[in-house]
């Protein structure tokens, strides 16, 4: 299904990002790996080179300029694009009196407003191309407040809206859109700093980089609109929204969970 598809992946360059593309190189994708850096980045496309064509772009996905010439150079390079995968993701944690403006910007800007202009920029030639799939690496924070990530969580649930909004619009047109809302995954986005994480975050049970990326290959098959992970606690937090007292009333037991299990995962 995959096979000499274009698919446009932000966030490329390490965790969940390169595991999409080790998993579209292996279904025999051509790639286009987005990521700010270089190093990185260069690291990934020649370990996935040997298997299929890679154009990496070195680009900030904040950068309203570099998204709007984007699909040019993909078109440029390989002709078509048929999928993207919008995984770059910012987090500045801490509760909203700790955070700079600049820093609430910052997420809305990578978070929100990066994968809505590049689905504006994109979509149009997955059309063209006949067809395809738009990606979204969500969370299950924006399925239910997340304290300590007001901003962060307002930008999963505006993604998820986005999402929703935009696979009705377009069913039916042979272009498909989905996201894959995961609770913690093992990656440096929550362990290089630990201490910095909320434990409830680690209340969950974690999900690794590459069980998130055959949920996102599942997504861009058209399998689902939304994949939840795990999913227990995609059903758990449906409760907390629709019941805020029950979130409420379990926040103190998840943080003692989530505090034990973050002491454990300090000793690995």
């Amino acid at each position: 299904m995959f096979k000499d598809k274009t698919v446009v992946i932000t966030g490329a360059s390490a965790g969940v990002g390169a595991a999409c593309a080790r998993s579209f190189a292996e279904l025999g994708a051509r790639l286009v790996l987005i990521a700010r850096g270089k190093s990185a980045l260069d690291a990934i496309a020649e370990e996935l080179g040997q298997k299929t064509e890679v154009l990496t772009i070195v680009m900030d996905v904040a950068d309203t300029a570099a998204c709007a010439t984007l699909a040019e150079q993909c078109i440029s390079r390989f002709g078509a694009i048929h999928i993207l995968v919008n995984n770059a993701g910012l987090h500045h944690r801490g509760d909203m009196t700790t955070r700079t403006a600049m820093e609430i910007t910052a997420m809305v800007d990578v978070n929100l407003r990066a994968p809505l202009q590049l689905t504006a920029e994109l979509l149009p030639s997955i059309q063209a191309a006949g067809g395809g799939a738009i990606v979204m690496v969500g969370s299950l924070a924006g399925r239910a407040p997340l304290q300590g990530a007001a901003t962060y969580a307002a930008t999963k649930a505006g993604l998820r809206a986005f999402t929703y909004s935009l696979s009705d619009e377009l069913a039916g047109s042979g272009v498909h859109v989905g996201v894959v809302s995961v609770g913690p995954i093992d990656t440096g986005f929550i362990m290089d700093n630990i201490d910095a994480v909320e434990d409830i975050v680690y209340s969950q049970p974690m999900s690794s980089a590459a069980e998130v990326a055959a949920s996102v290959v599942a997504i861009a098959r058209g399998e689902a609109v939304e994949i939840s992970m795990p999913l227990i606690s995609g059903k758990m937090l449906t409760l907390a929204y629709l019941f805020p007292w029950l979130r409420r009333s379990t926040r103190g037991l998840l943080y003692r969970i989530g505090k034990n299990n973050k002491a454990k995962y300090r000793q690995r």
